[in-house]
């Protein structure tokens, strides 16, 4: 029975798929790391200049998507994107933005950000979400413009 076991889990073993949406990772000033060789590999093309929070979301494949501090949110060929700007988050908060796909569509995501607790950006202090739909701007994405929503009005980072 024992040997019936192993087999069948060297048999399914053969059929697993790793999950590379996490594989490259895009922070600091411009600096990025790849980890989809099984060994983390420097790579410096980003266009993020943060000390603090970012995101990075990759396809299936390990394809970069798009990565953002909660601010901005540049596409996989580096550029902003079209409508990436003013995602009501701040790069300055510690985890500035969260990514999520949406589930049963390969297509959109949910970027959710928080702001600083700094006072002098009371104005915007919460919690949002934004939608990046991938079928847009030539299947780089972009930000549905309608879809930058503040969720609350009272959630920020703690001290």
């Amino acid at each position: 029975m024992r040997y019936i076991l192993i087999g069948f889990i060297i048999f399914c073993s053969a059929f697993a798929k790793a999950q590379l949406e996490s594989s490259q990772w895009y922070f600091g000033v411009t600096a990025g790391i790849d980890f989809s060789s099984g060994t983390a590999t420097a790579i410096g093309i980003g266009q993020l200049v943060t000390g603090e929070g970012c995101a990075t979301i990759s396809d299936d494949l390990g394809n970069l998507l798009f990565y953002t501090d909660g601010s901005l949110v540049f596409d996989s060929t580096h550029n902003l994107m079209p409508n990436g700007t003013g995602l009501l988050g701040d790069s300055s908060s510690t985890s500035s933005a969260i990514i999520v796909p949406q589930p049963g569509n390969d297509d959109l995501y949910y970027i959710f950000t928080v702001d600083t607790s700094d006072q002098q950006y009371r104005m915007n202090v919460g919690f949002h979400y934004s939608i990046v739909d991938m079928s847009l701007n030539g299947g780089t994405g972009d930000i549905v413009p309608t879809q930058k929503t503040s969720i609350s009005c009272r959630l920020r980072q703690k001290n």
